[in-house]
């Protein structure tokens, strides 16, 4: 199944590091970000799993739950949790989906056979409230991931998703913002009385909503 930005997420239930998950019901109203791994004892997936509990707090803050698959039984978690732990300082604070019947990974079209037949690629999705895809990232098997430029995107997707604004080029939270296209002139005035900067007729510069 190919999923595609605005496309409601499977759903599913899976063994994790927590119990058993039932995927919609876990994320309930909140965002969520759903993160693969190749599988288990793999270099760069115990850096990432250690620095995504490094970062925990920062998603909580931002009220997204996050969830890691990794295409293994969920008997061998609990040694790859140690590893983690021991190489990265980070104790693992979010559940990790045991996918080895690939059954997540086959909904989620994580099995790339052209980069491997059997293991998942490394793959990000950002969900909103409303259970619909709002971002997707593939990485290869060889090249980590950058979660403060997910941090980044979910602090973009948030604040566009509740005011008539786009983030641009390299935006951080606190950064100036565009108003967007369909919102008119007159519109903007009343949505935005503090004025903006044209830079061209379609790109009006505006203080990000709500920055100090």
């Amino acid at each position: 199944m190919t999923l595609r930005l605005g496309d409601t997420v499977p759903d599913f239930v899976a063994q994790t590091t927590e119990g058993e998950v039932k995927f919609h019901d876990w994320l309930g109203n909140s965002w969520g970000i759903l993160f693969s791994h190749p599988k288990n004892f793999t270099p760069v997936c115990t850096t990432e799993l250690g620095q995504v509990a490094h970062l925990k707090a920062e998603f909580d803050k931002r009220g997204v739950k996050v969830i890691g698959l990794s295409v293994d039984s969920v008997e061998n978690h609990p040694a790859w949790v140690a590893d983690i732990k021991d190489a990265t300082g980070a104790q693992l604070n979010f559940p990790l989906i045991a996918d080895h019947d690939k059954k997540v990974s086959d909904l989620y079209d994580l099995i790339h056979p052209n980069a491997s037949d059997t293991a998942t690629v490394r793959s990000v999705f950002v969900i909103g409230p409303d259970k619909k895809l709002k971002l997707s990232l593939t990485y290869p098997a060889s090249t980590g991931r950058n979660f403060q430029e997910i941090l980044r995107v979910v602090d973009s997707l948030q604040l566009t998703a509740q005011h008539s604004v786009a983030t641009p080029v390299d935006w951080k939270q606190g950064d100036d913002v565009i108003i967007v296209p369909s919102v008119s002139d007159e519109a903007a005035k009343e949505k935005f009385p503090q004025g903006w900067k044209t830079v061209k007729p379609y790109l009006r510069v505006v203080r990000q909503p709500g920055a100090n």
